[in-house]
């Protein structure tokens, strides 16, 4: 199974420009709101038609411009689960899962049992959508999906309109059935979160255009560039000086570190992941002298926000660490330093 998209589609005030391939297992496309995560599916789908380019799946060519090729979203094997699942209102669940199958009598009604089975939906057959709660939606979404045995499988911010507890036991579910999906799918999300547990390799989308493309643990290691770096929920980001070797000057910090390899005329900026900071007894090597502005705190994480101690700087440093590091009681102590290991510093191209 494997997966060509290399599209442009041109838009008033914006360009879409991504190409990547993919092949068995989970794609993520992550990026910000209106970056061209859904346009993308939907072009994929045939929803949408690109200006230019190719679409093949499985050696089937969806879409070629200069072939002038262009199949109907219903030649496509592609099961695409929108962000409002889009289930019939006048349907109930069993007519929602078998409507439009071309099969016969029998067929369907073996399909419609083993889907009704997989996604433990044996109490709704006869409800109607609005019956139904947000994660009983999602579930015969996808039956309705499985139940057509798509090549291809696209899930659009599946998890957007759920509450956290529900949005983490359909997490669980929907990786459980993608581990057993022998296609490719792509699972679109601006939440690093939900890719990190679902996705097999990650193409970050900024501004219309892939920004990076590789292995999910590559990405989340060493982004590369600003953007992946800001979408890997990276909180502190600085432009850097290089100086000589492993040594940079981080501008907007006001201080010098070392990072683990020696420093190319290239890198413009370095990153600090907020939970990588450890707090040390005594100076030293990439170790800060911190002086606190802002403590905030929520159930479970305190952030704390500082600057190396006596230093003007354009950008406050955020160090991240859950409650029960220093317990729950008030008046306790912070650290006076701060280390970040060299390993743990993201170097960027501008």
């Amino acid at each position: 199974m494997s997966m060509l998209v290399d599209i442009e589609k041109r838009f008033k005030g914006f360009n879409l420009k991504v190409q990547f391939e993919s092949g068995e297992g989970v794609t993520g496309l992550l990026g910000a709101s209106g970056s061209g995560k859904s346009m993308t599916l939907r072009c994929i789908a045939g929803i949408e038609k690109p200006d230019r380019g190719q679409i093949i799946v499985d050696g089937i060519t969806y879409f070629d411009s200069e072939k002038k090729i262009n199949l109907p979203p219903q030649k496509r094997s592609v099961g695409y689960l929108f962000q409002n699942y889009a289930l019939f209102p006048n349907m109930t669940v069993s007519q929602n899962i078998t409507a439009g199958m071309k099969k016969s009598a029998d067929s369907t009604r073996k399909i419609l049992k083993q889907m009704i089975e997989r996604f433990q939906i044996h109490e709704l057959e006869e409800r109607y959508p609005a019956q139904l709660s947000g994660g009983q939606q999602q579930r015969v979404a996808l039956a309705r999906i499985f139940a057509r045995s798509p090549k291809l499988l696209m899930l659009d911010e599946p998890f957007s309109a759920l509450d956290t507890f529900l949005k983490w036991e359909l997490q669980r579910e929907v990786s459980k059935i993608l581990k057993d999906y022998e296609g490719t799918t792509l699972f679109v999300s601006h939440s690093r979160d939900e890719i990190f547990a679902i996705c097999d390799r990650v193409a970050i989308i900024n501004d219309g255009k892939i920004d990076r493309f590789d292995a999910l643990r590559n990405i989340f290691d060493n982004p590369g560039t600003i953007s992946a770096t800001k979408l890997t929920g990276c909180k502190n980001i600085s432009r850097i000086k290089p100086l000589q070797g492993h040594c940079f000057e981080a501008v907007d910090w006001g201080c010098m570190l070392y990072s683990d390899v020696p420093l190319s005329q290239d890198i413009s900026h370095a990153g600090i992941r907020a939970h990588f900071f450890e707090p040390v007894e005594h100076p030293g090597e990439n170790t800060i002298e911190i002086e606190i502005e802002d403590v905030i705190e929520s159930q479970f994480k305190v952030s704390v926000l500082f600057r190396p101690f006596g230093r003007e700087v354009n950008q406050l440093l955020c160090w991240d660490f859950e409650r029960v590091y220093f317990g729950k009681e008030p008046g306790r102590e912070f650290p006076k330093y701060l280390k970040i290991a060299p390993e743990n510093i993201i170097l960027m191209k501008g």
